[in-house]
C-alpha cells in the first residue's frame, strides 16, 4: 500500500507500524503540488531520502505556502462575514498538510455548505470568492529535487490534467513514471498512458488516490491495484540513483 499524502511525509512513521502489524508492505512517498501554465500537475515521489538536504527544503517551503494559503482564505471568509470560520481549527484539523478540503469540513461543521463539494463551489474553488492561488511550484523543480533525493517522480493522474502537453512536458523534465491506473481514468484513458508510458520507459503506475475521511472523493484505498513488479521496479530504480549520487556504500 501507497502513502502519498500532498507535500508532508508526516504520516509515514505511524504507516510503517501500522503496515509491520498487519503484514503489508509499505510503499513510502508523498504527492507534490505543482502548477505550470496554469494548470496543476501533481507528481508522485516514491522512495525518496527523506533526510535529503533538497527534498527536506521543499516540503518545508510546500508546508509554509500551504498554511499562508489557507491564513488568506480563511481572511476572504471573514470579509464575507463568516467571521465564525476559525483558523485554529483548521490547523488542527489539518497538521502539517493543512488545505483547502480542512477548509471545506469547517464550512459543512458550521452549518454554512451542506457537503464538501459545495464549499469548494460556493467559495474555495478556481474563481470563487474564498480562493487562494497556490504557492509556485513548477514540475520540473519537483522532478529535479525527488531525483537528486534518490527518488522516482511519477506523473501523477494525466488523465485529470486536461492536455497532454504537459505529460509530453514532464517526461522531457525526467518523469520517471507514469499513473495510468487512477480511480478517475477511463478504461480507455488507462490504455492509452499504459502505452504512452512503456514506449517511453516509463514504470506504470496505478493508485485509488484515497484522501481519506476529509476528503473530497469517497474512494475506498485499494480499489486500483498494480503488481508487485512495479513496486520491485520503483525500489530498484530508487536504490540506483541513491548509489550513483554516494548516498549508499
Amino acid at each position: 500500500m501507497g502513502i502519498t499524502d500532498h507535500d508532508t511525509i508526516a504520516g509515514w512513521a505511524e504507516a510503517k507500524e501500522a503496515a509491520e502489524e498487519a503484514g503489508i508492505e509499505l510503499v513510502p512517498g508523498c504527492e507534490l503540488s505543482t502548477e505550470v501554465g496554469g494548470t496543476e500537475v501533481h507528481i508522485l515521489a516514491y522512495y525518496f531520502d527523506p533526510e535529503d538536504p533538497g527534498m527536506a527544503d521543499l516540503l518545508r517551503r510546500m508546508r509554509g505556502g500551504r498554511r499562508k494559503r489557507v491564513e488568506e482564505a480563511v481572511a476572504k471568509l471573514h470579509a464575507l462575514g463568516y467571521a465564525d470560520v476559525s483558523l485554529e481549527r483548521i490547523l488542527a484539523r489539518g497538521g502539517e498538510s493543512v488545505g483547502r478540503p480542512h477548509i471545506a469540513a469547517e464550512l459543512v461543521d458550521l452549518g454554512i455548505v451542506r457537503t464538501l463539494k459545495e464549499a469548494f463551489e460556493r467559495f474555495l474553488a478556481q474563481g470563487r470568492p474564498a480562493y487562494v492561488p497556490r504557492p509556485k511550484l513548477e514540475p520540473a523543480e519537483a522532478i529535479a529535487v525527488v531525483r537528486q533525493a534518490g527518488g522516482v517522480p511519477v506523473l501523477a493522474h494525466p488523465g485529470l490534467i486536461g492536455d497532454d502537453r504537459w505529460v509530453r512536458e514532464a517526461i522531457a523534465a525526467g518523469v520517471m513514471g507514469i499513473e495510468a491506473y487512477h480511480t478517475d481514468h477511463s478504461e480507455l484513458q488507462r490504455q492509452f498512458y499504459a502505452r504512452w508510458g512503456h514506449d517511453a520507459g516509463l514504470v506504470v503506475t496505478g493508485g485509488t488516490d484515497s484522501h481519506g475521511p476529509q476528503g473530497t472523493r469517497t474512494v475506498v484505498p485499494g480499489t486500483v491495484n498494480v503488481g508487485m513488479d512495479v513496486v520491485e521496479r520503483l525500489k530498484a530504480l530508487s536504490l540506483w540513483y541513491q548509489r550513483s549520487r554516494g548516498s549508499l556504500a
